[in-house]
């Protein structure tokens, strides 16, 4: 059947073309509440979790969902399709306009908001940065902040946990919160629900308006909206703008002046940012970065560490409130091998050998990871193939979908991590014991794409999570606060509600600042 449909890429509906586009008109889906939003605020608000269930018990892993003007998305977690869009033809499937024309303005032209050749410049300035040797360098900076932790959480026991100097200073050598105050929050954290209650603004206006007379001109539009969260996106764009400027400016000037200098900087020279700086100095013209991408660098890996890593420990530690036995379990692990290092820290390779707290993490991970999906465009016509055939609305046999250009694809990585034909029937259980096991032989033998141990949750291809390694080193927060901290639901804890944002973020009641309230007590 010919159809006609709208090109997402510019945001606002535009006949694109005429084509053939049966696989996406003959996949079953969910019912298209109005014409002018689709499934669109069903697929991306607050309380989506549901959902997003709903989809995937009902239709399967390749799904049409319907998007804003009569549109049709492809909505998938089967893995096939997955490594295709993501890794196969990363090149045909690229991040949408909205994705790239919000983050060049809140981060600037950084990792998050660059495309092509340019977004692989800059991965290849940074891949070294990430490396194994220089993650093993920053163990102890992850120990010294998180004593600083513990004590301030001994001191003030019942207070939530207070994470934020972590990639404060183990990412850009600066510190954010001294742990020693009852400041308000960072304002960092405020940043990803303000931006899923935009989404639809941002993936459908924003790439047009965006283009509209110089920058100058979009500011002064902006400050006269009455739009409460596009001005605090706006705020934090500023802020971060000028954090950076103040970072890059300090330890310009330390690297200029040496070696001693740069010691007497928090971090002592080993933080990412001092490492990207010395990595951008010695690379030839071709390869070296900007001031002003290097600028970008740091509030994009701000924004991705800090919101990520704080939501995955977060909600591990809102776990391990609610399953006694397995905090239980695993502090009994961390004491008898701290026994035999006769209380000394943990070196990298000790930290990452211990068995049931990587299953603890990578339990959490797997079920709860911080980001529940990404989303693509086609940039051409492309067919995705499937990981096994599926029924058409016309009981056609499919075995591959045609993908017509400025089609928007949707990769559920909830969805992936708890796909029962490849976990098991219990999938959607948290059982750190599943990994001290051999996994599901369905589950090896599918080659679902994600980086990290079968999971989507750091995604694929080249714009998987650069700092996934970076993330693991949360084991040394978790194995110092378990060790002697206990911690059980609050009071209030039948109020939380984990939000489906961005990266997703605990709230009580209907108080929407990112909050996580759990009872601590000192271990006997």
């Amino acid at each position: 059947m010919i159809t006609t449909f709208f090109n997402w890429k510019l945001g606002l509906p535009q006949l694109s073309s005429l084509s053939c586009c049966v696989g996406l008109d003959n996949l079953p889906g969910p019912v298209s509440p109005s014409w002018l939003a689709g499934n669109f605020l069903q697929l991306f608000n607050p309380n989506a979790w549901k959902f997003h269930e709903f989809i995937a018990e009902t239709y399967g892993s390749v799904v049409r969902f319907h998007g804003p003007f009569g549109a049709n998305g492809l909505y998938i977690f089967d893995p096939k399709a997955m490594r295709t869009v993501l890794v196969t033809n990363e090149d045909v499937f690229e991040e949408n306009d909205g994705f790239i024309a919000s983050n060049l303005l809140v981060f600037g032209n950084g990792l998050l908001g660059t495309l092509g050749q340019h977004h692989r410049k800059q991965r290849k300035m940074l891949n070294p940065v990430f490396s194994a040797a220089h993650m093993r360098d920053m163990v102890p900076m992850f120990f010294e902040v998180s004593h600083k932790l513990e004590h301030a959480l001994r001191i003030r026991l019942q207070s939530g946990p207070q994470i934020q100097e972590l990639i404060g200073q183990a990412g850009l050598g600066y510190s954010f919160d001294p742990l020693t105050s009852e400041e308000s929050a960072h304002p960092y954290t405020l940043s990803s629900p303000a931006m899923m209650r935009m989404q639809f603004w941002i993936m459908n206006v924003l790439p047009s308006v965006s283009r509209i007379g110089p920058a100058s001109f979009r500011r002064c539009m902006l400050d006269l909206l009455p739009w409460k969260d596009a001005h605090h996106l706006r705020d934090m764009a500023d802020y971060m703008y000028s954090v950076a400027g103040e970072i890059f400016e300090s330890k310009k000037l330390a690297l200029e002046k040496g070696d001693e200098a740069v010691a007497q900087q928090i971090g002592s020279g080993k933080d990412l940012i001092s490492i990207l700086m010395k990595e951008n100095m010695k690379a030839s013209d071709e390869d070296r970065l900007e001031d002003s991408e290097l600028l970008a660098q740091m509030s994009s890996l701000t924004f991705a560490a800090m919101d990520t890593t704080s939501s995955a420990m977060a909600r591990l530690l809102h776990l391990l409130s609610k399953h006694p036995k397995v905090q239980k379990k695993l502090r009994q692990e961390i004491i008898e091998a701290k026994r035999q290092k006769d209380g000394q820290d943990f070196s990298h390779d000790e930290l990452v050998a211990l068995p049931y707290l990587d299953a603890v993490c990578r339990e959490t991970l797997r079920l709860y990871p911080p980001g529940s999906f990404v989303h693509r465009i086609a940039r051409q016509d492309a067919v995705i193939p499937l990981s096994k055939p599926i029924a058409g609305l016309d009981g056609t046999e499919m075995h591959e979908i045609d993908i017509p250009r400025g089609t928007i694809i949707l990769v559920s990585i909830l969805n992936a991590n708890r796909n029962p034909e490849l976990w098991g029937e219990d999938a959607n259980e948290w059982k750190p014991e599943r990994w001290l096991s051999p996994l599901p032989d369905a589950l090896v033998e599918a080659r679902v794409p994600g980086i990290y141990s079968h999971l989507m949750t750091f995604i694929a291809g080249g714009r998987s999570c650069i700092g996934f390694k970076f993330s693991q080193l949360e084991k040394v927060v978790i194995s110092l606060l378990v060790e002697s901290l206990k911690f059980s639901p609050s009071a209030k804890d039948s109020e939380i509600r984990w939000q489906f944002n961005g990266v997703t973020a605990p709230i009580v009641g209907k108080d929407n600042h990112p909050q996580l309230p759990i009872g601590i007590s000192l271990v006997d």
